[in-house]
């Protein structure tokens, strides 16, 4: 972990990166939700959100591999974690051409309750604190506060 001033305030603010690059392929997942977790509770302690944590993550590397990348071990997914004070943010990209994110319908709605797709969006929404996307929905920015 290094420590870095904040701008401004000579107070030292610890920020930890973690750059994970894999194949697409869907057995990888667990071990970088395993990794960023670690970091979590490294920085965090134990706050209880490190579960919530590693399933939005879970659903961000599952949707990139086999969305994104369709499942091509040839094609890499990206995971990123930036931690600075008590926010963490976690960024994955994949090297597909990416989707439109209001598309996406609602599972909540009564046409979509039986679809056998569509949840993990909505499940990442509910588990951290702010969710953006880039690169026409191929790279999804997740932040959670502790």
């Amino acid at each position: 972990m290094s420590t870095h001033s904040a701008p401004g305030t000579g107070q030292p603010q610890p920020q930890t990166t973690l750059d994970i690059s894999f194949p697409a392929e869907v057995n990888c997942i667990a071990g970088v939700v395993n990794q960023v977790v670690a970091v979590a509770q490294e920085l965090h302690g134990e706050t209880g959100k490190e579960q919530e944590i590693a399933l939005a993550l879970t659903e961000a590397l599952a949707n990139a591999v086999k969305h994104g990348s369709k499942n091509d071990p040839a094609l890499k997914v990206q995971c990123q974690v930036f931690a600075e004070g008590s926010t963490m943010t976690i960024i994955v990209r994949d090297s597909g051409p990416g989707f439109d994110p209001a598309s996406v319908a609602n599972p909540l709605e009564s046409a979509s309750l039986t679809a056998d797709h569509g949840r993990g969006l909505y499940m990442i929404r509910q588990l951290v604190d702010e969710v953006h996307f880039a690169r026409r929905g191929a790279e999804i920015r997740m932040t959670k506060r502790f």
